[in-house]
């Protein structure tokens, strides 16, 4: 396999066609076919596994369609996606508005096959070859909602963590020896800001959880890549899974997550639950437990995203005596929670995103009374 081939996934519910288009784009000098899967919940799968290049999806399929695989795709980890279809009542704007990068017509005769064939592997080869382009166009894409944001999109994408003061770091060990913990929730532009932060974390830090909006799946495939480039050992949180020093544990799509501590330290309690402020997992249910759980041991902060999901949860870990972070207006990519937890009062200060890992680890250290 040549090392410049472009790994791609076809997913249909048809194995003749995932055959026949596998053995044809098998001819191509540019493109691999690592795999292929028969329904959207078994490409999330080999999405993870394989980490493919450019993805090729049917529109029509069983358990889930490929409009709404495509959108929760785009949420979290996009990458460059072909719809394709034999109904001729999609089109290639119902796509785009899914997040695809473009859309194919299915061959309605066996003769069109080939033609078909060279056709959609040049838009692979296309799409595969600007994967930061279609980033760009499609980092802002959250909960089905397209956030066209001004400036502080580049902003949030440039951001470089400050990294914290080498004298606080040896003071953090014995925070977490005193049961301090981090607590960080986040929303629409999240998963770049959040990386920023824990990115700024050395690994003796006191146990961190976190809840970002993100749908079942992806907070897994999420954590794994955080654990990759962080000192921090990121994973998705388990029920009953203990938090320790050096931990940074992520709530998992579709399940609320609470802080809960015993004679043994600290753990996490993840059940099946309704929404709460229009979330599952919600930073105010992670945030109300830290209230109650670490209480004035507390630092947290609360980043960017719509809505006001987090605000109250903050406000009730402030009025525990502990040191609280609002994401300043000019690095969210939507400035609605942080906004909405200012107004109550729950910020001890706001701080632009490169700063706020290096803020929490100074504060830990140094105290804040």
């Amino acid at each position: 396999m040549s090392i410049n081939k472009k790994k791609l996934l076809i997913v249909d519910d048809s194995r003749l066609f995932r055959e026949a288009l596998a053995q044809k784009l098998a001819e191509s000098r540019s493109i691999t076919v690592v795999g292929t899967a028969s329904d959207a919940f078994e490409a999330k799968d080999k999405v993870i596994e394989l980490k493919p290049d450019v993805i090729i999806i049917d529109v029509e399929m069983p358990k889930k369609n490929g409009f709404e695989f495509v959108s929760e795709l785009m949420a979290q980890y996009p990458m460059p996606c072909i719809m394709v279809t034999s109904n001729s009542s999609f089109s290639e704007a119902d796509a785009k508005k899914a997040g695809a990068a473009d859309f194919m017509l299915k061959p309605a005769k066996n003769n069109e096959f080939g033609t078909f064939s060279s056709l959609i592997a040049t838009k692979a080869i296309i799409a595969a070859g600007n994967p930061e382009n279609y980033k760009k166009k499609t980092a802002a894409k959250v909960d089905g909602l397209a956030v066209v944001p001004d400036s502080p999109s580049n902003a949030l994408k440039k951001a470089v963590p400050v990294l914290p003061d080498k004298n606080d770091i040896p003071a953090l060990t014995q925070r977490a020896a005193e049961g301090y913990v981090v607590a960080l929730g986040a929303s629409t532009g999240g998963t770049d800001a959040l990386e920023c932060v824990i990115k700024s974390f050395p690994d003796n830090m006191p146990p961190i959880v976190v809840v970002q909006h993100m749908p079942p799946v992806f907070t897994k495939m999420y954590a794994e890549r955080l654990d990759k480039s962080c000192a921090v050992r990121v994973r998705e949180a388990v029920d009953g899974d203990r938090v320790r020093q050096g931990d940074c544990i992520i709530g998992a799509g579709g399940l609320q997550l609470e802080l809960k501590k015993d004679a043994k330290g600290y753990f996490v309690k993840c059940y099946e639950g309704a929404k709460v402020s229009g979330h599952c997992p919600s930073v105010d249910v992670l945030f109300n437990s830290v209230a109650e759980a670490s209480g004035a041991k507390t630092v947290a902060a609360l980043l960017t995203g719509m809505g006001a999901d987090g605000a109250k949860g903050l406000l009730k870990i402030h009025q525990k005596g502990a040191y609280t972070i609002g994401q300043n207006k000019e690095s969210c990519v939507v400035y609605g929670m942080p906004m909405e937890a200012y107004k109550l009062g729950a910020c001890s200060e706001q701080l632009p995103l490169d700063q706020i890992g290096a803020q929490l680890v100074h504060k830990l250290a140094t105290g804040w009374k």
